[in-house]
C-alpha cells in the first residue's frame, strides 16, 4: 500500500506536514518507538509512529529524522495527544531530508493505525504470494524445477512471516522454515493430526504447546479426499503429510485459508513426486520377494539382489548383508486392504537419516503381499557382526513413532511388525522372511496398538505364547493369579506386584525387599500368603516357571 491511501482513510486521522510529492512511498510495515535511535528495528519501508518522548529540546530532531531517512522509512506519524501539536523543529527537519510527516489526531490511537496498515500490508503480500504459489503450481506440475516444498516454506516465512513445517504423519520432519522443530513436538503435532483426521474434525486443527499455537492442514497426495467416493480415511491416515504453521488460523479470513490450502497442493505435488520415485525400490522388493516366496533357486535370487544393491546403497564397494521387516495393519469392520497401508507406513518408519543418499529411505525397498509388507534392508558388510550398531532392532523401531501411530489406528487399527536378523547370502534370505514373519506373530500376541518383536526373542519362551489357544491361556492364568487377584483386592494387598518383583530377582530375599522398600520378614508373609493361597510352592523350579508365564500371558 502507498502514503497517499493512508492519507485518504479518514478513519486514521492523518494530516498531512510536509511531504505531499512523497506519498506514492510504498509501506510495508509499521513500527511505534520513542528512541533517539530506533535503527537496529527498521528494515526499510515502514511507516513510523511516535508520541515525540525522545525529544528533549529543539536540536533532537535534526538527527532523529536523520536516522530515519537513512533506514528508509517511508513515513512518520507524530502523535499530538502528549504535546498538543507538532514541534516546528520536527516538521522543518522532514521537509529538508524530504521525509513524509503526519500528525496523528489525538482521538486516534496508534493501535488502529498499526492494526490497519499490518491488515492491508498482509492481504497484498497474500495476494503477491498467492501468485507465486500459482507460478511455483505450474513448474513442479509441469517437470521437477520447484525445488520443492522448503522453496514454498520460505516464501510463507519471508511474504506472511509465518513459519511453518511440513511433517510426516509418523512426526518426521521432511521441510522447515527457521530453526528444526524438536522430536517431541513433532511427535505431539502428528499426534493431534492424526487424531483429529480420524475423528473426522474439519481443518485447520489447532493444537497449543509449550504456549505456542500451531494451525495443522492436511496434505493429501493425488487428489485424495477423505470421505469422498466411498473412500475410508483409513487408507490414507498413516501416509498422508500434514503442514503446521505456527498461528492460530481460527480467525484468519478466508482469502488466507485458501492460500495456505494452495501451498498444501503444492507440496502434494512434491509428495507424490517422492512416492513415484519409490516404484524402482518396490519393484525391486517386489520382484525378490517373488523369487523367495516361489523357491527360486539362490543363484536367481542373488542376480537381482545384485542388481537392487546398487540402487539402495550407492556407491557402496562391498555386497551387503541384508535384513527383513514384515508388517502388517489390521482395522476392525470394513473391507480395507492392509497392505498397501502398511506398505506406505514401513517405509516412513525405517526411514534412518544416518545413512547417505538423496533421500534417507533410499536404503529402504518394500513389496506387499495380501495384507504384509515386506521391506529388504540393506546392510554393510558385517551388519549385526562386527557392527551391529548397523542392524535394525525391533524394541528401537517403533520407539520414536509410536505416540503419532497409535493416534492414527486409534480404537480400531493396530500395527505389528517383526524384524528378522542379518542375513549374509541369497541362501539365508528365505530363512529371514519366516524369522521376521514368525517375530511379528510374538508381537501380535501383544497387548497394544503398536508392537514389534525381534529375530532374538525366538529363541525364547515368547515364541510359544502366541500359538497357545485363547482359553487355554485364560484357564492357565486365572488358575494361578485370580486367588491373589482377589485378596489384592478385599485386603488391599500387594501380592501381585510382590511376585512379579520376587521373580524378576530371582527369588533373591535381599535384593527384593530392598527393591520393595520392606523389611525381609514382611516379604516372607507375603510370599508365605501367595504359596497359601495357590498351594504352590515358589522355592521350586517348576511353580515359579508357571507363575512368569501366568504373569507373561495375563
Amino acid at each position: 500500500m502507498r502514503l497517499r491511501a493512508l492519507l485518504e482513510t479518514e478513519a486514521l486521522g492523518l494530516r498531512l506536514l510536509g511531504g505531499d510529492e512523497e506519498l506514492d512511498r510504498t509501506v510495508r510495515g509499521v513500527m511505534t518507538t520513542d528512541l533517539k535511535d530506533p535503527s537496529r528495528y527498521l528494515s526499510g519501508g515502514e511507516l513510523v509512529l511516535t508520541g515525540l518522548a525522545w525529544r528533549q529540546d529543539p536540536a533532537d530532531s535534526e538527527p532523529f529524522v536523520r536516522i530515519l531517512v537513512g533506514a528508509g522509512v517511508a513515513g512518520l506519524a507524530a502523535g499530538e495527544a502528549e504535546i498538543g501539536g507538532i514541534p516546528e523543529d520536527l516538521v522543518s527537519a522532514c521537509v529538508r531530508h524530504r521525509l513524509p510527516l503526519f500528525a496523528v489526531n489525538e482521538d486516534v490511537a496508534f493501535a488502529t493505525i498499526t492494526e490497519y496498515v499490518v491488515r492491508q500490508v498482509s492481504g497484498e503480500r497474500a495476494g503477491d504470494l498467492a501468485a507465486v504459489v500459482d507460478r511455483h503450481r505450474r513448474l513442479m506440475t509441469s517437470g521437477p524445477a520447484g525445488g520443492g516444498p522448503d522453496v514454498v516454506l520460505d516464501l510463507l516465512t519471508t511474504d506472511l512471516d509465518l513459519r511453518a513445517w511440513v511433517l510426516s504423519p509418523t512426526g518426521r520432519q521432511i521441510a522447515g522454515a527457521g530453526e528444526p522443530l524438536s522430536p517431541g513436538v513433532c511427535a505431539a503435532l502428528a499426534s493431534e493430526h492424526l487424531a483429529a483426521v480420524r475423528t473426522g474434525r474439519r481443518g485447520p486443527h489447532r493444537i497449543s504447546i509449550q504456549g505456542i499455537t500451531y494451525s495443522l492442514f492436511p496434505i493429501r497426495g493425488n487428489g485424495r479426499t477423505p470421505g469422498l467416493a466411498g473412500r475410508d480415511v483409513r487408507e490414507s491416515v498413516l501416509s498422508d503429510w500434514l503442514l503446521a504453521v505456527e498461528a492460530d488460523a481460527g480467525d484468519w479470513p478466508a482469502e488466507r485459508l485458501d492460500l495456505l490450502q494452495g501451498v498444501t497442493q503444492l507440496i502434494a505435488v512434491e509428495r507424490d513426486r517422492r512416492d513415484a520415485a519409490r516404484t524402482v525400490r518396490r519393484r525391486l522388493a517386489q520382484e525378490v520377494l517373488e523369487l523367495v516366496q516361489t523357491g527360486a533357486a539362490p543363484a536367481e535370487i542373488a542376480a537381482r539382489l545384485r542388481v537392487a544393491a546398487p540402487v539402495l546403497l550407492p556407491g557402496l564397494g562391498a555386497a551387503p548383508h541384508w535384513q527383513v521387516v514384515v508388517a502388517r495393519v489390521d482395522w476392525d469392520g470394513g473391507d480395507i486392504a492392509g497392505g498397501p497401508v502398511a506398505q506406505s507406513l514401513l517405509e516412513e518408519i525405517l526411514v534412518d537419516p544416518r545413512l547417505s543418499g538423496p533421500e534417507p529411505s533410499d536404503r529402504i525397498a518394500v513389496a506387499h503381499s495380501g495384507d504384509e509388507a515386506i521391506a529388504l534392508v540393506p546392510l554393510p558388510a558385517l551388519a549385526g557382526e562386527g557392527d551391529p550398531d548397523t542392524a535394525l532392532h525391533a524394541d528401537v523401531l517403533l520407539t520414536a513413532v509410536r505416540e503419532p501411530l497409535a493416534a492414527g489406528l486409534a480404537d480400531d487399527g493396530r500395527l505389528t511388525l517383526g524384524v528378522s536378523a542379518a542375513v549374509h547370502s541369497a541362501e539365508g534370505l528365505r530363512g529371514a522372511l519366516e524369522e521376521a514373519r514368525h517375530a511379528r506373530r510374538v508381537a501380535a500376541a501383544r497387548p497394544g496398538r503398536v508392537c514389534a518383536a525381534g529375530h532374538h526373542e525366538l529363541a525364547s519362551h515368547v515364541l510359544l505364547l502366541p500359538f497357545v489357544p485363547d482359553d487355554v491361556r485364560r484357564a492357565f492364568t486365572a488358575r494361578l493369579l485370580d486367588p491373589l487377584r482377589d485378596y489384592d483386592r478385599r485386603h488391599r494387598a500387594e501380592l501381585i506386584p510382590t511376585l512379579e518383583a520376587f521373580l524378576d530377582c530371582d527369588g533373591s530375599w535381599t535384593r527384593c525387599a530392598t527393591r520393595l522398600h520392606l523389611h525381609v520378614n514382611t516379604l516372607r508373609y507375603r510370599v508365605g500368603r501367595i504359596e497359601q493361597l495357590t498351594a504352590r510352592d515358589l522355592s521350586r523350579l517348576e511353580d515359579k516357571l508357571d507363575f512368569f508365564l501366568a504373569l507373561r500371558m495375563s
